[in-house]
């Protein structure tokens, strides 16, 4: 397998995290620190909170002990983040499944923070062998076997940050729990609410459009002016054609007449009822 295969085949932050350590301008010690990660020389990677304690076997008959840690965000910052995440579906939906949204660093940065460390300088480690080199081959060896637990476990990386796979978890759901008690309500809620009778009244179609109160004596009625209306702005129906009938009236003068003469029944009809004068 080609080393671009084997980049391509990683998950990003797993790929990011290793492009860190290979930016270390001391490449020879980085081949071996990569041999010691792939022979098994690692002996155990454990966390103690959000430091990586390990044992790596070196040339010494006892293994060299190393740790290694990022700067914690504190519970204010962590706060801000998970608050967030819950806000956006798609990153506690992939969160929730065990996936890095690929756009993660975006929720951090919103919020004056960088989930990667920028320089090696940024990743605190230390060695118990002699190298005052800092990474040394076994603190290197440790960088690689971290990339291998990232690409397993996403959450190995937040851990550095100070929280924990299940903390996050807990912290989101109850988030996403309270955000949607919030916004939605809830149909029982309603129903205890409301009151479970209501008043239905019969609707009388016959008497639907009568009021036979009499309007107020100040209020004015203005008839609609007969001299132009709104048939005339629109001029005669674009109808087709036909043949002239005995009067010589085409189809689109037949309909403009009944129309127009419609028009002026229903605007008498509308004074006499605004006046309370038509018959029931």
């Amino acid at each position: 397998m080609t080393n671009y295969t084997l980049q391509a085949s990683r998950e990003w932050w797993s790929q990011r995290w290793l492009d860190l350590l290979d930016s270390y301008r001391f490449k020879k010690r980085l081949e071996r620190a990569r041999t010691y990660a792939r022979q098994g020389n690692v002996l155990s990677i454990e966390f103690k909170g959000a430091k990586v304690l390990a044992k790596v076997q070196g040339s010494e008959v006892e293994p060299y002990k190393v740790s290694l840690s990022l700067d914690p965000f504190s519970d204010e910052e962590w706060g801000y983040v998970i608050e967030t995440m819950s806000k956006r579906a798609i990153f506690a939906a992939k969160l929730l499944a065990g996936e890095m949204p690929q756009n993660i660093e975006d929720v951090f940065t919103s919020n004056g923070l960088s989930l990667f460390p920028f320089t090696l300088s940024d990743v605190h480690s230390k060695c118990s062998c002699p190298d005052k080199a800092n990474p040394c081959k076994h603190v290197g060896a440790i960088y690689y076997q971290l990339g291998d637990r990232f690409s397993e476990d996403p959450f190995v990386l937040f851990q550095l940050r100070g929280r924990t796979k299940e903390q996050i978890i807990s912290d989101l759901r109850q988030l996403r729990s309270a955000n949607n008690q919030q916004t939605q309500i809830i149909p029982s809620e309603i129903s205890n609410k409301q009151p479970t009778t209501s008043t239905q009244q019969t609707l009388k179609i016959d008497s639907f459009w009568q009021y036979n109160e009499p309007l107020e004596s100040s209020l004015v009625v203005i008839a609609p002016s007969g001299s132009e209306t709104v048939l005339d702005v629109l001029g005669s129906i674009p109808l087709a054609k036909e043949e002239e009938n005995v009067v010589n009236l085409t189809s689109a003068d037949v309909v403009m007449k009944y129309l127009d003469t419609v028009y002026k029944d229903v605007s008498q009809k509308a004074v006499l009822a605004a006046m309370n004068l038509g018959g029931s």
